[in-house]
């Protein structure tokens, strides 16, 4: 039985993709919370009462229990058509603030949970398979106060575009989009930005659907927004010092651990 799997399932965007995704695909849904997932597989089942949606509630950092999220998918003998990464975690402080409980956790969950669970699908893969990777801007240029964030998103676009040109008969893209008002902390985030931020976020429907099309076009990176698409372009021309310096004085007085 074909199903997309989908980390991080029950945050903002993490649903937004579910919505959509449930109208053409069968779903197998992960995330911390089985409450949350619980109500998310009834809301599913509601949009599209004929599609199967398995889930199951795991800790990605745990590399326990992604075996346990793995042995309950052999259970059900499930193979994969699609991988849609959301989960992820955006700790934002100078760097000798964190714990070293923080450091781990934030690696884990950005980058060695995601390419984890990236092997275990394609051990169990379809024929053809969808791959999408929610990433982040924050990916595209090194920046201080946030940097272990902006370092493994960077992994992310780093490690799976190197993986386009390994697996055969799929389609693999990696999102990078700017604020998406989700949650309290990032409205407030995107608040602060003030006339940078209101035009690089973009709500989560616009988002998903961006992706998805991409995905379709088997595109290597999409980046939602014209503003978005403009700082990208940039970046790559502006001296990597005069990048850092301008986002430290920008993120240098803020912190944020909703985690």
């Amino acid at each position: 039985m074909a199903f997309t799997l989908v980390t991080g399932a029950c945050g903002g965007l993490g649903k937004e993709f579910c919505k959509t995704l449930i109208l053409t695909d069968d779903l197998f849904l992960t995330g911390r919370n089985e409450q949350k997932l619980l109500l998310l597989k009834e809301e599913l089942q509601r949009i599209a009462p004929k599609k199967r949606i398995e889930i199951f509630a795991a800790d990605l950092t745990s590399e326990e229990e992604r075996k346990k999220l793995f042995v309950f998918a052999d259970k059900k003998k499930m193979t994969f058509s699609g991988y849609v990464a959301v989960a992820g975690v955006d700790i934002q402080k100078e760097f000798v603030k964190y714990t070293p409980e923080k450091v781990v956790f934030q690696t884990r969950v950005n980058f060695e949970a995601n390419v984890a669970i990236c092997h275990a699908v394609l051990l169990r893969r379809e024929e053809n398979l969808k791959i999408l990777i929610v990433s982040s801007m924050s990916g595209s240029t090194p920046m201080p106060y946030f940097a272990v964030y902006s370092a493994t998103k960077s992994a992310l676009i780093n490690f799976y575009t190197a993986l386009r040109h390994e697996v055969k008969n799929a389609k693999i893209t990696v999102l990078a989009p700017g604020g998406i008002p989700t949650r309290e902390d990032i409205k407030k985030d995107i608040e602060i930005q003030g006339i940078t931020g209101k035009l690089s976020s973009k709500p989560a429907d616009f988002v998903v659907k961006k992706a998805l099309e991409g995905l379709e076009k088997n595109k290597r990176l999409v980046i939602p927004g014209a503003f978005n698409k403009f700082v990208y372009a940039i970046e790559k021309i502006v001296p990597t010092g005069l990048r850092c310096r301008y986002v430290a004085r920008k993120w240098k007085n803020k912190e944020k651990d909703a985690f």
